[in-house]
């Protein structure tokens, strides 16, 4: 598992892709939990989905609502993994976290996924690099706000890296990270690509926003968490 300090400042050190590849290494992952529900905050919003949460992240978000994946978790095989979610009546399976990139062997595991007919979607912070992701896995790529305590985390070259089916997310807290995303979006010309722009509600209720977009007209989406509103995991 890769360490890092300070916060967001990354390098390049994934090794290549499959263990036939690497030599002795096994490839293993520090797994927090998997489990089955809907997925909550995508343009997949409401489909069965298996989750794959993996334990670690290099950010400390102020509203991070799963801060018990920073804890250390159980080192499992590729193998173990795929045996465990084919007991799922499913085919989309998300890699989440903490933060999914944060481990080499996340890569490895979404070529085997995709080998298996999975539909695979990540969700990553947007600070770690993410051309070695594959091709055909749908990124869900959060852009961090000021509010998020992580200014400035987010990797611009990345913008490079998304392909046509990828999707941003941005994680609003009061006006000014509004505008920051508003402003975001313009600057880099992203206004054709899927938007979410999701409200922490116990700061920021989801009517206020609703009222922002409407008012700028902003081609972007008003994502609630359903998983939340549902009760679900």
């Amino acid at each position: 598992m890769i360490k890092s300090t300070p916060h967001w400042v990354i390098t390049k050190t994934f090794p290549f892709y499959l263990s036939k590849f690497a030599g002795t290494h096994v490839n293993k992952l520090e797994v927090c939990e998997i489990f089955y529900s809907l997925q909550g905050e995508s343009s997949y919003m409401g489909r069965p989905c298996i989750f794959i949460r993996l334990s670690g992240c290099n950010l400390r978000c102020s509203y991070c609502d799963t801060k018990y994946s920073y804890a250390e978790g159980e080192f499992r095989t590729l193998a173990s993994i795929l045996s465990e979610i084919e007991q799922y009546p499913c085919k989309l399976v998300e890699l989440t976290g903490g933060e999914p990139l944060w481990q080499n062997d996340s890569i490895p595991l979404m070529h085997l996924l995709l080998e298996q007919g999975y539909t695979v979607l990540l969700e990553t912070n947007g600070s770690l690099y993410l051309e070695d992701v594959p091709q055909a896995v749908i990124k869900i790529v959060d852009v961090k706000c000021p509010g998020s305590g992580c200014p400035d985390s987010f990797m611009l070259w990345n913008l490079k890296c998304l392909e046509p089916q990828d999707e941003l997310k941005f994680v609003l807290t009061n006006y000014a990270d509004y505008v920051f995303a508003r402003d975001f979006l313009q600057v880099h010309k992203l206004t054709d690509r899927t938007i979410h722009f999701s409200p922490v509600t116990s700061v920021l209720p989801p009517e206020i926003l609703a009222e922002w977009l409407l008012k700028d007209g902003l081609k972007v989406k008003l994502s609630l968490q359903l998983h939340k509103l549902l009760n679900l995991r």
